[in-house]
């Protein structure tokens, strides 16, 4: 039994909400964080916080990579933007200033982006970067693949490299094929946790506003939990 969380997007109440059901479900059982763990919420800081102190306090969790952690991370310790070149982060769909917002940052976009980037610097706590640094690509079990986007089809798993495992939508979303291994992933925003057979979505939205949903996972088989019971999540 394996529990999973999918792309929490700064909704730090949700998160807690979450890990308190499967608390209450299964104390002490794995759970895998499929990513995107910040922007576009309101309290990017809070998740953080509340993760790395869960791993620092030996909790049987695993955190994987995202395409936002990934980009956050590039920013904080990149270069510093310019006119020229200026941040991809802080542009308005990927919800980057709402996370420099939750580091008491100033977002304003008529404020140069070099200096958003100089005072989440130094900001930001070494916790943070360290949390961000050493996030995984993928999680194997004998029934389950998991990563943040999916994976590029017809390659082996233990093949797939990073720009599709945090990145990839089509030709994964579309492709029909049993790979294995059930894949694992969010990135794709859905109204709700949606099982298609061969893969199994856990981007709910919570980005978006909409409710995060742990799932326990047995084998192929997906239970969401939502108000104190596990309700399966039946393949289309």
């Amino acid at each position: 039994m394996i529990y999973a969380i999918g792309d929490i997007h700064g909704q730090a109440d949700q998160l807690d909400r979450a890990l308190e059901a499967i608390a209450a479900a299964d104390p002490g059982a794995p759970v895998v964080f499929l990513g995107d763990y910040t922007d576009r919420g309101p309290d990017s800081r809070g998740v953080l916080d509340r993760l790395a102190a869960g791993r620092a306090a030996g909790e049987n969790w695993t955190f994987l990579l995202g395409n936002h952690d990934d980009l956050l991370h590039d920013f904080v310790t990149g270069p510093p933007p310019t006119l020229r070149d200026p941040a991809f982060w802080l542009s308005p769909n990927v919800g980057g200033r709402e996370t420099a917002a939750s580091y008491g940052i100033d977002p304003d976009p008529r404020r140069p982006d070099a200096d958003i980037h100089a005072e989440l610097r130094a900001a930001m706590p070494d916790t943070h970067l360290d949390f961000l640094r050493d996030l995984r690509l993928s999680h194997e079990t004998d029934a389950q693949f998991f990563c943040h986007a999916g994976i590029r089809p017809g390659v082996p798993l233990r093949d797939q490299v990073k720009r599709d495992l945090i990145w990839i939508r089509d030709p994964f979303l579309s492709d029909a094929r049993d790979h294995g291994k059930l894949i694992v992933h969010g990135h794709t925003a859905l109204e709700t946790p949606r099982h298609y057979g061969n893969r199994l979505n856990l981007d709910g939205g919570a980005g978006y506003g909409r409710p995060l949903v742990p799932v326990r996972l047995s084998g192929r088989r997906a239970f969401a939990l939502e108000d104190g019971t596990a309700r399966e999540i039946v393949s289309i």
